[in-house]
Formats: C-alpha cells, structure tokens, sequence
C-alpha cells in the first residue's frame, strides 16, 4: 500500500492533494507515524462504570412521625389532598407572616429571620405537622 502527498504552489496559495490510505510511510518519522496511527484507530478508554444510584422516591419522609401526623393524615384524608395543600400553604404564609413581624419588632434582620423560619419548618416536621 503506498501514500502520496503532493503540494501544490498555485496562484490560490498552498493547497495539498491526499491519496491513499493512512498506512506508514518511510516519510514520516517516528513521532509523526505515532500521531497519524492514533489519529486513524479509535482511541478505546475504559471508563469506570458510575454506581447506580436508587431514584428518589417522591414520597413524604415525615409520614406518620410526630405527636400531631396522625391527626394531619386523618385532616387531609377527609378535607382531600388538594384543600388540605392550599390550608397548610395559608397557614404556612400566616405563620411566616408572624415570624417577620416578631423580627421587625425585635430589630433582627433577614439573615436572622430566615434562620428563625427555617427552624419553625425543621420543628413542624418533627411535630408532624408535615406529614
């Protein structure tokens, strides 16, 4: 199998004709013949297969802990679950609502009133109103 390349000096500049296929030529030196048997193989790298993970499950961790989750679960079973959501979301918005106001009136600021309502949610999960 043999390899041709000519160059061409034109009125167009420098252009290249290639013939042939990728195989070695006395041309090339040892580097270079390297480089072109790389570039015409694949490169095959095995990569670690990644651990599989489980998929998160949609579903409430908070479900039957705490003092009041049974009478939470009981609420919504009977009120229905999209009621029951809007319920707690006013309830949630009116005790922020409180939360802002003790802040203001003690002169604390936001970086504190957020922390205070992040604790009011991490005690409302383990009380089970949550659930």
């Amino acid at each position: 199998m043999s390899t041709s390349v000519s160059v061409v000096k034109g009125a167009r500049g420098l252009g290249s004709s290639f013939r042939g296929g990728w195989g070695t030529t006395s041309l090339m030196g040892g580097d270079e013949q390297l480089l072109m048997q790389s570039l015409s193989a694949p490169n095959r790298v095995q990569v670690p297969a990644r651990p599989v993970r489980p998929r998160p499950m949609m579903k409430n961790v908070n479900e039957g802990k705490g003092l009041f989750a049974p009478i939470v679960v009981v609420t919504r079973n009977i009120v229905g679950k999209k009621r029951f959501n809007q319920l707690r979301g006013k309830a949630i918005a009116l005790h922020s609502q409180v939360i802002t106001e003790f802040c203001k009136s003690i002169g604390a600021d936001a970086k504190q009133r957020q922390g205070l309502i992040r604790l009011a949610k991490k005690n409302g999960e383990r009380l089970g109103f949550l659930a």
